[in-house]
């Protein structure tokens, strides 16, 4: 099937050839059928099945022969500047207040600027791209108070930068943690400004967050406090506003263990009876976390529109809890997965989330399918950012794909290559990454940079803290 408007015969860009499968999105039947993927010139997907010898002639081949294709990974919830911060002393298997306290004396220690986000987010993004996931949203929660909101911007400036070197969609959220709100405010909206330009007429206008996206797709702008556990009514209302004029879209996290607790101590309430008041369950919102939701709070989220993002590989290892994936599903929530930040998950790696997120849904609901966990990775992120055009492989969406070897050992035996994805082989890297019709890594390592000099660029602003 060839997108419409678009001759099937016309030569391509590049030709994803000879795939053993290819899973282009939710509904797609089981067994899924193999072929090709065939990206126009424009850096969007053309068709998928057997591409035309007209198409093939003059276009990149990247063979997929032995291969699962899927959309490129979504990673719908990071903290990129934690990639600088992992496996530190004493924040393993302690109460989330105590590790909020630590992770905070160490972003101090370690003095948060431009350099130190920059190499974080170079970091932290290599090994997405390395692990199949082609676009992030980076929830940035630290932004040292000495700093005034233009002085934010080039904390912002550093992330996008990171990821327009190595080929990577960032979303970059600013977040908020206990910061001013009407600073805040004002950092948002010049960050805004200065990564995305100003939404076109109306963008703004219509309460679904359709805009904030950079031209060409691979920066878009949101904002998002942290939780009602550490900012109070007046920077989600002001934050808000931004979002509401600039057309962004809005991001917060809910019902972890902390943001219980500490808005029945502050308020005598539960968190999303606050964000429903303060004008946060929308369907511009997406809402991290959630493991601690009851069946009536599920009701009014799905009533609301939001949308829910899981992130098992913190939660779970944390011992914070665990999201009802399948109720949240069976309401009609659209889920997406995140990773989280490397201060509780240690690793950016999407697809072994998926496999945890599969491997422990039944002990709280129903025994989640590896092609519901794909599907949550993929488009169910993407929804949440409002990007239909991203987490599927159909004619018209954009070319951002992964191809996975499946003829190692690992696979062997095994009888479903899709669900195998998750099933078998934990720690998964893709063969080959396209973003946008580019090849950003092939044959496992990254196109633009050498991923052991930009962890050695980590490791050397770190170790100027230490010293």
């Amino acid at each position: 099937m060839s997108a419409p408007g678009t001759a099937p015969g016309a030569t391509a860009a590049l030709v994803v050839r000879g795939a053993l499968a290819v899973r282009t999105g939710p509904g797609a039947t089981e067994g899924e059928a193999g072929g090709d993927v065939v990206v126009g010139r424009d850096g969007r997907v053309r068709a998928v099945g057997a591409a035309p010898a007209a198409a093939v002639a003059g276009a990149e081949l990247l063979d997929a022969t032995g291969c699962v294709v899927t959309p490129g990974l979504v990673n719908a919830h990071h903290h990129l500047l934690q990639t600088a911060f992992r496996t530190l002393p004493g924040t393993r298997g302690v109460p989330m207040r105590r590790w909020l306290d630590l992770m905070g004396a160490a972003y101090r220690r370690a003095g948060v600027d431009a350099e130190l986000v920059g190499a974080a987010a170079r970091a932290g993004l290599a090994e997405a791209l390395l692990s199949g996931v082609t676009t992030v949203a980076d929830h940035h929660l630290t932004w040292p108070a000495s700093l005034g909101p233009a002085d934010t911007v080039d904390l912002a400036v550093a992330a996008a930068g990171a990821a327009d070197e190595l080929g990577a969609r960032l979303v970059l959220v600013r977040g908020t943690a206990g910061d001013d709100p009407e600073a805040a405010a004002l950092s948002a909206d010049a960050i805004a400004a200065a990564l995305v330009g100003d939404a076109p007429d109306g963008d703004g206008l219509d309460g679904h967050g359709r805009g904030g996206v950079r031209a060409d797709g691979g920066v878009q702008v949101a904002v998002g406090p942290a939780g009602v556990h550490s900012d109070r009514e007046a920077t989600f209302r002001l934050l808000g506003e931004v979002a509401a004029r600039r057309g962004l879209r809005r991001r917060t996290q809910a019902n972890e263990q902390v943001d219980v607790a500490a808005a029945l101590e502050r308020y005598g309430r539960r968190p999303l009876d606050l964000l429903d008041e303060w004008g946060w369950l929308a369907p511009d919102v997406t809402v991290a976390h959630l493991c601690d939701v009851t069946d009536a709070e599920i009701d009014r989220l799905a009533a609301s529109g939001a949308h829910a993002t899981h992130a098992p590989g913190c939660d779970v290892p944390m011992g914070w809890g665990v999201a009802p994936v399948a109720r949240l599903l069976a309401a009609g929530i659209g889920v997406g997965l995140g990773t989280s930040g490397g201060g509780s998950n240690d690793a950016g790696h999407l697809l072994a989330d998926a496999r945890l997120a599969m491997q422990v849904s039944a002990l709280v609901g129903r025994q989640l399918t590896a092609r519901e966990l794909l599907d949550a990775a993929t488009a169910g992120s993407a929804g949440g950012l409002g990007r239909p055009e991203l987490g599927r492989l159909e004619p018209g969406s954009a070319a951002d794909l992964c191809v996975w070897d499946v003829g190692g050992a690992a696979d062997a035996g095994v009888a479903d290559p899709v669900a195998g994805l998750l099933w078998a082989s934990p720690g998964r890297r893709p063969r080959h990454v396209v973003v946008g019709g580019r090849v950003v890594v092939r044959d496992g390592r990254l196109v633009t940079a050498d991923e052991r000099d930009l962890a050695r660029g980590l490791s050397r602003r770190l170790a100027r803290v230490a010293a």
